[in-house]
């Protein structure tokens, strides 16, 4: 491998149409890697593919809620350098929220993660990479998502011991305050967005809210250093010190 690019090494993106994914798949195409995204709509993907220039782009369409599709996707695609999973879709609630509301995180975000990672072992190149994606929230939860921090906390701590468990591959877990991403609104009123943003602002020590280039830029390093797993990194503004 070469040393901290991406250059000619391939990177697999579930969910890499928008938001955090495609900032990554933007920032590999620029060091000269190859991009596999996947996603569940085509029509994000084609237009992913048209933003990041149709040369090294492959897209698939996945549910990575469905094992089937993800175990039929890695025997599909074959070998690959790195996997970064930031795809999730989840509701926040109280402790007191209907079960939907307190499972959907772990439906959402870690038993995909969990699952992807367990199909796409036999295809990980052993001196490449995994990069999980949880939440500040994990370490400073407010009072209205139980289940969300518990869900987070529990991907932080999957890394460590898919580090352990898969060395030498390295494992890493990407933990971003909020970044400014439609995919985080999406179907929100603007108004209900910018309430969002302007309450994160206050919540953190630089006073605003992320960029998806800032949580890529973390991502890309995670792939990139050779020496660093089963590390949380914490791309949020200084969200967790405040």
């Amino acid at each position: 491998m070469s040393l901290n690019t991406l250059e000619n090494q391939r990177v697999v993106i579930i969910g890499g149409s928008s938001g955090i994914g495609l900032a990554v798949a933007k920032q590999t195409r620029e060091q000269g890697g190859q991009v596999v995204i996947a996603g569940r709509t085509i029509e994000k993907l084609e237009l992913a593919r048209q933003l990041l220039g149709d040369d090294g782009i492959e897209i698939y369409s996945l549910d990575n809620r469905n094992v089937d599709e993800l175990q039929t996707f890695f025997e599909t695609i074959g070998s690959f350098d790195h996997l970064f999973t930031p795809g999730a879709s989840y509701v926040r609630g109280p402790v007191t929220s209907e079960l939907e509301v307190a499972h959907s995180c772990f439906d959402a975000k870690f038993w995909p993660q969990y699952n992807a990672v367990k199909y796409a072992v036999p295809y990980i190149n052993s001196s490449g990479s995994i990069v999980l994606m949880s939440g500040a929230f994990s370490q400073r939860p407010l009072a209205d998502g139980a289940s969300y921090a518990a869900c987070n906390g529990a991907i932080e701590s999957l890394g460590k011991a898919l580090a352990v468990e898969l060395a030498p591959i390295r494992v890493n877990v990407i933990s971003p305050g909020t970044i400014h991403t439609s995919f985080n609104w999406e179907g929100a009123e603007q108004a209900v967005r910018d309430k969002a943003y302007e309450e994160y602002t206050r919540l953190n020590l630089l006073g605003r809210v992320g960029h998806a280039y800032e949580a890529a830029h973390t991502t890309i390093y995670l792939m990139t250093n050779g020496y660093t797993t089963g590390s949380t990194l914490f791309p949020d503004g200084g969200y967790i010190l405040r």
